[in-house]
């Protein structure tokens, strides 16, 4: 078996395996998570872009939207109650927030890479959802566009903003013990070019200046 071949077989083993903890982490958030935002019962909090996002981040952006569109074409043919809509939506969405991230840290593999990219994702997604709530998000409410509008900064914009930071922050926590465990199974190859390092001190206090804002912020949108 050639080398080639070999890498893409392990690729496609680390793809498969990504995109079932995706579908994984979306069914849990879906059953057993409350609302993330009072007064907006359909808008929880999905962590499947954690898994996406190192997805991106290790293999590149192709791999990234592949595991992107299975994960949420399971989705809908599961439990999702949006149909093609929320497919659509779902797609966009988690394509927005990895994307970033992905093409910067191609180009150059650093943590400021990373940050930067994973933060570019958000205010993209954020940014993008906006958009697309506008437009379809009274397809399959049955709600007049004018009442969808209302809600875009007070509930679209803060939910997905918290729901992008956080998993920005997450990802951070656990790309390099995800990466390191993978390439201890033989699923991702050695570094060879990268230097390799530990997960650092000052990757745990952006990752957890990240999460508290967003905390911080959701709690006073709670408690308003």
């Amino acid at each position: 078996m050639s080398a080639k071949h070999k890498l893409n077989t392990r690729t496609l083993a680390v793809c498969a395996m990504l995109c079932a903890m995706a579908f994984a982490l979306t069914a849990v958030s879906h059953f057993l998570l409350p609302p993330l935002l009072p007064g907006a019962a359909w808008l929880k909090y999905d962590p499947k872009d954690v898994i996406l996002a190192i997805t991106a981040l290790m293999l590149g952006p192709v791999p990234a939207l592949l595991v992107t569109l299975v994960a949420s074409l399971l989705e809908m043919l599961t439990f999702s109650e949006t149909g093609w809509i929320g497919l659509v939506m779902n797609v966009v969405a988690s394509g927005a927030f990895i994307l970033p991230g992905a093409l910067l840290y191609s180009r150059r593999r650093t943590l400021q890479s990373a940050v930067i990219g994973l933060l570019c994702g958000v205010a993209f997604m954020t940014g993008v959802m906006l958009l697309w709530n506008a437009f379809l998000t009274p397809l399959y409410m049955g709600v007049p566009r004018e009442a969808v509008i209302g809600m875009l900064v007070p509930v679209f914009l803060p939910f997905n903003a918290i729901k992008g930071g956080l998993n920005a922050a997450v990802t951070l926590f656990v790309y390099k013990p995800l990466t390191r465990a993978l390439r201890a199974a033989n699923l991702l190859p050695a570094q060879t070019s990268e230097k390799k390092k530990s997960v650092t001190g000052i990757t745990i206090l952006i990752a957890a200046a990240i999460a508290a804002v967003c905390v911080l912020v959701l709690l006073l949108l709670r408690r308003g």
